[in-house]
């Protein structure tokens, strides 16, 4: 694998000037050879509670999870839990793994007819038994999915437990089917699990959705990539955060590294590319002055793949200091998209139409003027757009619930600059 980094910013700051911001583009290539730098591991977690016999969802689960097992490639170990108000393992043997191969993808397909919806949901035991699972291959691409259809039903408090102590383990996709899961309790997993969100309203759409995950994680090729980010004496990091393809702040994932540097996990990768946010908070300079504010590594482990330096220049010309980096601007822009339709939501759902309205508003202009077409056609199923380029909208009477979940796990998806979405 090969990546790139380049930071796109202003480095000029006006006098008093001391944040500053920057975008960084990571870039891999070299993966299409298909050649992991280290081994993978996948693990299905499949909500077999009780609510998953309504509307077919247990039918579709089992025919998504054995489309999935189909999509692994030989080599891979893997194990399926079935989840209910414990986390028990459907294949392989409990605690084992699964070597993938033509025989024993067939004999998994098989166990998946076993799934039957019983009893409750528990995903912090689902979670600490992939993290088992996983621990046996350390330093392998670890990869899970979590289907789930309902509310957590542990004890307040536990889930979180279990992700501060397995968070950055491995990498977890949650897809919620129906709509009686809770958008913020599966957020909360991906984030600290670096994966995904998002809602599969039909049960029909299930098996897409896992063939569409598992085609992602076969495609990563790197297991650990951080970002690795120094700075000076009387200079600190503000925050970094992923901007591209998703809104993910990675601040309190920061693991100290040496003197002034700081690790940030990116999880495992392929060929892409990703956009992040890194913002310095700086001693004020003279006009004139001049200083290196970040230097921003890629790293894995102790080798460095690629670097971009971030800078300070202080200037009384207000003319350089007043100018805006595209990059920052628009990403700026796409990262207050995500809080002002989850801010807007949420009053509506407490009733303050007023603020909802607002929120929205905001939000359908911010997704107009960045090109976001993919969230300005979900606002619109929450919200009549009378004019985008001022904001003005109308709160929809009636609004179906699967869109208003959608509308809010898709809220953190971003569009690159002057690329539309698709």
């Amino acid at each position: 694998m090969a990546y790139s980094a380049e930071a796109f910013q202003n480095e000029f700051l006006p006098l008093g000037g001391t944040e500053v911001s920057a975008i960084v583009t990571v870039t891999s290539t070299g993966s299409a050879t298909g050649r992991r730098t280290s081994g993978a591991t996948e693990v299905i977690i499949v909500d077999a509670s009780g609510s998953m016999q309504a509307e077919g969802r247990m039918a579709a689960a089992r025919q998504a999870a054995k489309a999935a097992v189909a999509c692994l490639d030989d080599g891979v170990h893997f194990a399926i839990i079935a989840g209910v108000s414990t986390a028990q393992q459907l294949f392989p043997a409990p605690g084992q793994l699964a070597v993938s191969s033509p025989q024993s993808r067939a004999d998994a397909i098989r166990s998946i007819d076993r799934l039957q919806a019983s009893g409750g949901t528990a995903m912090g035991a689902w979670l600490k038994l992939a993290a088992q699972l996983f621990a046996q291959r350390p330093g392998d691409i670890a990869h899970a999915i979590l289907l789930t259809d309902g509310d957590n039903g542990e004890h307040a408090g536990y889930l979180e437990k279990v992700l501060e102590s397995i968070g950055g383990n491995f990498q977890c996709d949650c897809r919620g089917v129906g709509t009686n899961w809770k958008v913020a309790e599966l957020r909360k997993i991906a984030g600290a699990m670096l994966g995904t969100v998002d809602i599969v309203a039909r049960p029909t759409d299930l098996t897409a959705a896992f063939e569409q995950m598992i085609t992602n994680a076969m495609g990563k090729t790197s297991a650990d990539v951080q970002l690795k980010v120094w700075t000076p004496v009387n200079t600190t990091i503000r925050y970094v955060k992923q901007v591209e393809p998703s809104v993910v702040d990675l601040s309190g994932k920061r693991v100290e590294d040496g003197p002034r540097a700081g690790r940030y996990p990116l999880g495992a990768w392929g060929d892409e590319s990703r956009d992040y946010h890194v913002s310095v908070q700086v001693n004020p300079g003279a006009a004139g002055d001049e200083m290196l504010a970040a230097r921003v590594s890629v790293v894995e482990g102790d080798d460095v793949h690629a670097q971009c330096l971030i800078r300070a220049v202080w200037t009384d010309d207000s003319g350089l200091s007043t100018r805006i980096n595209r990059q920052v601007a628009h990403y700026t822009g796409q990262e207050e998209l995500a809080d002002a339709i989850q801010a807007g939501l949420e009053a509506r759902k407490a009733g303050d139409e007023h603020t909802a309205t607002i929120k929205l508003g905001r939000a359908a202009q911010l997704a107009h003027e960045s090109g976001n077409d993919a969230t300005t056609e979900l606002l619109s199923t929450v919200v009549d757009i009378d004019d985008a380029v001022t904001g003005t909208v109308r709160l929809r009477r009636r609004v179906e619930a699967a869109d208003e979940m959608a509308l809010d796990t898709r809220s953190t998806k971003t569009v690159r600059v002057g690329r539309a979405s698709s």
